[in-house]
């Protein structure tokens, strides 16, 4: 029995060598059939079953990856390499829980390692875990402080807190970090204004827009920035921006909607409540189902009279 051991453990190797061969020339497939075969002979063989997730990860089967991982780590646990992988193949499959579990094994086996720190983060974050998302992002920050990536996710983590306080420093410094970043631009406008610091908003999403004049989303915040400020003309004029770029945008319909009442109520004119009540009714249609709809179908009600 021994003898037999060792022998299908010698050709076990010698499987996982062929495969590593044919890798190296992108044959993934023979490579494929060469570890199954490794994995037959020896099925405590880690590193084949590692070797599996890699080249399963590399033709994108996810499934196979995942499981060919998770073999790897059960038979060996303190494979950073093979948790890291799991981690990463379960966040590209959005299995954001699983992938929290093996990048915490990661980071538990390389504390300093930023991107396990970082990743963990991020995927705390998809599950709406922001105190834990908060605790790796800090712990992320420790060992490289100079990451974009990194200080936009503690602005996202501090904003879905409430705390915009925090989340501006987080945004302002990954501006001061990379200084073209308009997705953190914007991120910070719209601190900003849940912050009721309503100029230097509309500063930064006049900025964007003028850096990316077909960002309906940009064009939407400022349309609601200007109604912050009391802007109705301004406010018309960006929320239809931002309905020509987008005519699926629910959101930018209804605040457009409310611009038009806004300057129907002060002008006393009928045709622009009519058409406030019209852009309302586009917005439903859009969106059935969206926020706060039972208030808006009282002013459709209200103002259809």
């Amino acid at each position: 029995m021994f003898v037999a051991g060792c022998e299908s453990r010698q050709q076990a190797v010698e499987f996982y060598v062929d495969a590593v061969s044919l890798r190296e020339l992108n044959d993934s497939n023979q490579a494929i059939v060469k570890l199954k075969q490794a994995v037959t002979a020896d099925r405590h063989f880690s590193l084949a079953h590692s070797l599996l997730g890699e080249i399963y990860e590399h033709v994108q089967d996810y499934p196979r990856s995942a499981a060919s991982y998770e073999a790897a780590t059960q038979l060996n646990p303190w494979s950073f390499k093979d948790y890291f992988s799991l981690g990463r193949v379960y966040q590209t499959m959005k299995e954001f829980g699983l992938a929290v579990k093996a990048y915490r094994r990661a980071s538990e086996l390389k504390p300093d390692h930023f991107e396990a720190n970082l990743n963990t983060a991020k995927c705390l974050y998809e599950i709406n875990d922001y105190n834990q998302a908060l605790v790796y992002g800090k712990r992320a920050s420790r060992i490289e402080p100079n990451t974009a990536e990194l200080h936009e996710l503690l602005g996202n983590i501090f904003d879905s807190q409430k705390d915009y306080e925090q989340a501006i420093r987080s945004y302002k410094r990954v501006l001061e970090i990379d200084g073209n970043n308009n997705a953190a631009r914007m991120s910070l406008a719209v601190a900003y204004l849940r912050s009721n610091r309503n100029e230097p908003a509309k500063e930064l999403l006049t900025s964007v827009t003028q850096q990316q004049p077909e960002n309906s989303s940009a064009w939407q915040y400022l349309g609601y920035c200007y109604l912050r400020l009391e802007d109705v003309n301004q406010s018309i004029a960006s929320y239809r921006k931002a309905v020509e770029i987008n005519n699926q945008d629910w959101e930018a319909y209804r605040g457009l909607g409310v611009a038009y009442m806004m300057a129907g109520l002060k002008n006393d004119d009928a045709a622009l409540k009519s058409q406030a009540v019209e852009l309302w009714r586009q917005s439903l249609e859009i969106k059935p189902d969206q926020p706060r709809r039972d208030r808006l179908l009282k002013l459709i009600e209200k103002y259809s009279k």
